[in-house]
């Protein structure tokens, strides 16, 4: 009897998979081709990459992201409109320096003033260069992820927040509201990070804004292969994932019946609401 692979040797598969068919589109040119392919057109589709913040590696959500981000350029580089796949990073905020602080051990923010014993600016310059360099580590492992998802972009020529011609843009725009008297002091209540000694904006607080909603749902049935007019009842709030859809999910916990239904049909569903 054949072997089984083991699970390690899949995942290595599919690694080795990736970087063969990321050797073959460079060294075909394919990525620059696709970049490439309707600078001439009279058309133009604008995309403003969100950028992602440089903290960590990806977690699958940003993957999840950057998979529908590439899939709508994709499609209207298919339809021959011009773009500019400028892929962006977030380079300033609390998710690079908590975790920036965390290496260091730091306990408070009193604490970043005195990496340089007895010379406050040194040491907040030295902080701001640490946060620097994690940005440029996990931007760049970050770019080698999203190029493994096959997510095609001007890889060279990524903006940062962080950047002289940002701040000196950001600046520039203040001083036009100012001058125009946009600009006002007012008073407004925030959420504020003891720890942090600073407010928090929204989506950085894991609680703000949590409410219960309701989803529209669908029930649907699956036929069970080799019985005759026999179904799995299925429920989802997600109807637009089917196509892609393998398997159905079943509790090993619950007892399940088979109910007949108003045709000759029967259907398999949760023992306590086949009352319901």
């Amino acid at each position: 009897m054949a072997q089984q692979p083991k699970k390690d040797q899949f995942t290595q598969f599919f690694v080795d998979m990736e970087h063969k068919w990321l050797k073959t589109w460079n060294e075909k040119g394919i990525i620059q081709k696709y970049l490439h392919k309707n600078d001439m057109s009279d058309r133009h589709f604008s995309f403003q990459d969100g950028p992602i913040t440089a903290n960590n590696p990806m977690g699958v959500h940003h993957a999840w992201g950057r998979t529908y981000k590439d899939l709508w350029q994709k499609f209207h580089n298919l339809l021959g409109y011009k773009q500019r796949f400028q892929n962006g990073f977030d380079c300033q905020g609390l998710w690079v320096e908590v975790e920036v602080e965390k290496e260091l051990g730091l306990r408070s923010k009193k604490d970043i003033e005195n990496l340089v014993p007895g010379d406050r600016f040194a040491s907040i310059a030295k902080f701001v260069q640490l946060c620097k360099d994690r940005v440029h580590t996990y931007s760049t492992i970050q770019t080698d992820q999203s190029k493994r998802l096959g997510y095609f972009m001007d890889w060279d020529h990524s903006y940062f927040t962080m950047s002289e011609d940002n701040n000196y843009m950001i600046w520039y725009f203040l001083k036009v509201c100012h001058e125009n008297g946009w600009i006002y002091k007012g008073h407004e209540s925030v959420p504020w990070c003891p720890r942090c000694e600073t407010a928090i904006s929204q989506h950085e607080m894991l609680t703000e804004d949590y409410k219960e909603v309701v989803h529209e749902s669908i029930y649907f049935k699956l036929p069970i292969i080799g019985k005759t007019n026999e179904y799995l009842l299925v429920w989802t709030t997600t109807p637009w994932t089917l196509p892609a859809n393998i398997a159905v999910a079943v509790d090993p916990e619950i007892t399940y019946s088979l109910v007949k239904g108003s045709t000759e049909n029967t259907y398999w569903v949760a023992d306590n609401l086949v009352e319901k």
